[in-house]
């Protein structure tokens, strides 16, 4: 039988797996991490939003306390969370849009995938992404709806992808997201909970039922193109999914932000 120490030690350890995963936070862990540990330790990927989210949140009202304008406000919070997760999405994004728009079939998109180098296509989503997330902060205007937007878009971006894992097999034998493994069902129901929790509690009911549906559709939309065009998931895809509904979570916040007002 299990104590609560062990209990206690299996949390933080998941934890400092998901920051270790999905920010570039220095928090000493030093331990090796297994094959199977970032599957189980995937429902902790919306903790790790949370940082994220916060210190973008942090950063808008900073500059907002320094009477900056709110479009410089949006650019900082921006590049708050860019420092924080070390690009590690936006570079999946950049490398899933290169690959998927420029190959020719499933081994030259795979291929391309795995070129560090950035393309048209790459650029021109990386480009589209970071514009969409500083216009819809900088479309709210005050750290009040800010934070909860934020937060919740970082937090259920991130809980959407061990549900992604979960479904979309991977579409390499060797590449990382084959290596990170499959989260289970607890792992990837526990992850969504968080998602779900954190968007009723940042947005509310209606604009939270509205994310879901947005995040769902977007989700789906993605699970059905990647295996039509590369036969599953991969790390880059994963990161594309991050920043494809971190997009809609903002989106969906400036549209029901009227709430603020």
């Amino acid at each position: 039988m299990r104590t609560r120490e062990s209990w206690a030690n299996d949390l933080a350890r998941d934890f400092n797996i998901s920051i270790s995963i999905c920010t570039r936070l220095p928090l000493g862990f030093s331990a090796p991490i297994e094959t199977c540990d970032i599957a189980r330790a995937s429902w902790a990927f919306p903790l790790a939003g949370f940082i994220v989210g916060g210190a973008g949140a942090l950063a808008y009202a900073a500059a907002l306390g320094l009477k900056l304008p709110s479009t410089l406000a949006a650019a900082l919070a921006l590049s708050a969370t860019l420092l924080v997760t070390g690009c590690l999405h936006e570079d999946g994004l950049a490398d899933t849009a290169d690959g998927l728009g420029g190959g020719r079939d499933r081994a030259r998109k795979l291929e391309i995938m795995r070129d560090s180098r950035l393309g048209t296509y790459g650029a021109c989503a990386l480009a589209i992404s970071l514009l969409l997330r500083w216009a819809a902060l900088a479309a709210l205007a005050s750290p009040v709806p800010v934070a909860p937007a934020l937060i919740a878009a970082h937090v259920s971006a991130r809980a959407a992808l061990p549900v992604f894992m979960h479904f979309v097999p991977p579409a390499r034998l060797d590449g990382l997201s084959a290596q990170a493994g499959q989260p289970g069902p607890r792992a990837a129901a526990v992850a969504a909970a968080l998602g779900v929790v954190t968007l009723l509690t940042a947005l509310g009911l209606i604009a939270a039922m509205i994310g879901l549906i947005v995040a769902a559709c977007a989700g789906l939309l993605m699970a059905r193109l990647t295996m039509r065009q590369i036969g599953g998931q991969t790390g880059d895809v994963l990161g594309a999914v991050e920043q494809i509904i971190e997009i809609a979570i903002l989106f969906t916040a400036v549209a029901m932000s009227g709430r603020w007002s």
